[in-house]
């Protein structure tokens, strides 16, 4: 009996990858098993920076907050020390976008805080 490739399956399972690598640079966009390993190397990374982003965001919030703060007189670790010492509940985000676009209320929560 002669042995079964089942092509059907295996052209497909290729297809699919080659499709998944469209618009990468050179062979890795129509070479196998290249476009395989560009394309596992890029789930990886994709897995590893969706972690990643959640630290870049805080650290801009980080920054937004402390150019805010800084305004006003005061550094960032000493801004966050006294909020925690007042007992003002508001994480990171909403004081960075306060500090971007709504100045008077964050002014407003700096002198509380002071």
């Amino acid at each position: 009996m002669p042995r079964s490739t089942n092509i059907v399956t295996s052209k497909r399972r290729r297809k699919k990858i080659l499709k998944e690598t469209r618009g990468y640079f050179g062979a890795r966009k129509n070479v196998y098993t290249v476009a395989k390993n560009a394309f596992e190397k890029a789930l990886s990374y994709a897995y590893r920076d969706r972690r990643k982003k959640k630290g870049n965001f805080r650290a801009l919030w980080i920054q937004r907050i402390n150019a805010g703060v800084r305004q006003h007189g005061m550094s960032y670790s000493e801004f966050m020390g006294k909020l925690k010492k007042k007992g003002i509940e508001i994480n990171r985000k909403v004081l960075a976008d306060m500090a971007m676009n709504d100045s008077k209320a964050f002014e407003s929560i700096v002198k509380s805080v002071k």
